[in-house]
């Protein structure tokens, strides 16, 4: 399941030892509430992203904010660029 893949690859790339994916709501804020991330984890985030599944992503862009809602955003954008 993707969003699984998503919430390994977070634990994985920003070292999260003490959550497991079952932690992650898949629904839950990314950034601030929720996981409380920042913006040098959204940095780390979307390389490793643009690593595993060769997506481009602005820093800057209104898009890439909504992509990083969630797990569930984050896994609807990498569904959406595989159909490409």
């Amino acid at each position: 399941m993707l969003e699984l893949e998503v919430k390994e690859l977070i634990i994985d790339v920003l070292q999260l030892e003490d959550i497991t994916p079952d932690d992650i709501d898949s629904a839950a804020p990314l950034f601030v509430e929720g996981l409380g991330l920042d913006s040098i984890d959204a940095l780390e985030l979307g390389v490793a992203l643009q690593k595993k599944y060769g997506i481009s992503l602005s820093a800057d862009s209104e898009d890439t904010r909504r992509h990083f809602a969630s797990v569930q955003a984050l896994a609807a954008m990498i569904e959406s660029h595989r159909k490409k």
